[in-house]
């Protein structure tokens, strides 16, 4: 239980921070019906769900084959996902974007898919923290953190469409900021036990 806990908090936190996929849905959520706002979040779970399971058993497969290349990830990946977590503390992030949300839904899936898929910020991001991550993992606890993780960006999605549909007056960019300190802070605190667990395995 406790890897799923910590997959689904890291997943909370790495998804939840506002990006392309989050302000894509978001919009959608303001500006279109209900059902709409649904299956546009159900593409973007999707996509993202499959991000996150290429990041963690792509490059962790790697870091498996190679103790060099394990401790490398763990150093770098935990210094990236400081920078992260620090920069989404001080950021000032708003609502501005200018996505087109009125398209069909064949258009929706192909912008899902650019916006996770083909970010390369998604991606450097999604390997470092994932792919890193799980080379602290006992074999038994790898299917039980994904799955926290694919939860996480469900829950997520499917969350903030909710309440942005039921409550789009009171949502703005002073919500926003206080969602990417409060994660900044847990991305944060993970970085510092990647390096952990990088000196651990260097002792």
């Amino acid at each position: 239980m406790i890897y799923f806990l910590q997959g689904l908090t890291m997943g909370a936190a790495y998804v939840a921070p506002i990006g392309m996929q989050n302000l894509f849905v978001i919009n959608t959520a303001l500006t279109q019906k209900k059902g709409r706002a649904y299956i546009t979040a159900l593409i973007v779970i999707f996509f993202d769900v499959t991000l996150a399971l290429g990041c963690f058993y792509g490059v962790g497969l790697i870091m498996g084959q190679s103790p060099m290349i394990e401790k490398a990830v763990l150093l770098i990946g935990g210094i990236i996902v400081m920078v992260i977590g620090a920069q989404l503390v001080r950021a000032k992030g708003g609502m501005k974007n200018d996505t087109d949300v009125n398209v069909s839904i064949l258009k929706a899936v192909s912008i899902a898919c650019v916006v996770t898929w083909f970010n390369p910020q998604a991606l450097i991001d999604g390997t470092m923290m994932l792919g890193a991550f799980r080379a602290t993992l006992p074999p038994d606890g790898e299917v039980k953190f994904i799955t926290g993780v694919a939860t996480a960006s469900v829950c997520w999605f499917l969350c903030i469409t909710t309440i942005i549909s039921l409550f789009s007056a009171k949502f703005n960019d002073k919500a926003l900021r206080a969602i990417n300190v409060v994660c900044g802070v847990v991305i944060l605190a993970y970085g510092v036990k990647l390096l952990v667990n990088f000196v651990q395995l260097s002792i």
